[in-house]
């Protein structure tokens, strides 16, 4: 059996960096999400790290371990205030976050 990641992109606010991330499973791509979209990727239990990215920005990377059968999700959107983004500039890992749920 499997286990699933599910990647959603929502904010109520507006993205200030926009169109479509790259969701980066254990250093290897496995998918895109653009704003408002749910993505869920199947996987092998244990223990893995997720990221998602876009040209030179990206999250921080998140370890996880998952079991058999379970879901874990997790949240991300482009930088929504402009001191963040602004930042991003010098450090890209603040660009875009990513909270697990």
């Amino acid at each position: 059996m499997s286990a699933t990641l599910r990647v959603e992109r929502e904010h109520g606010g507006v993205e200030l960096r926009r169109g479509p991330f790259e969701i980066v499973l254990d250093g290897t791509s496995v998918g895109s999400i653009v704003r408002h979209q749910t993505v869920e990727v199947p996987i092998e239990p244990g223990g893995h790290t997720v990221q998602v990215r876009t040209g030179r920005y990206t999250s921080k990377a998140e370890g996880f371990v998952i079991a058999d059968g379970d879901t874990v999700t997790f949240r991300c959107h482009g930088a929504v205030f402009w001191p963040r983004y602004v930042a991003s500039i010098l450090v890209p890992s603040l660009a875009l976050p990513l909270t697990r749920q």
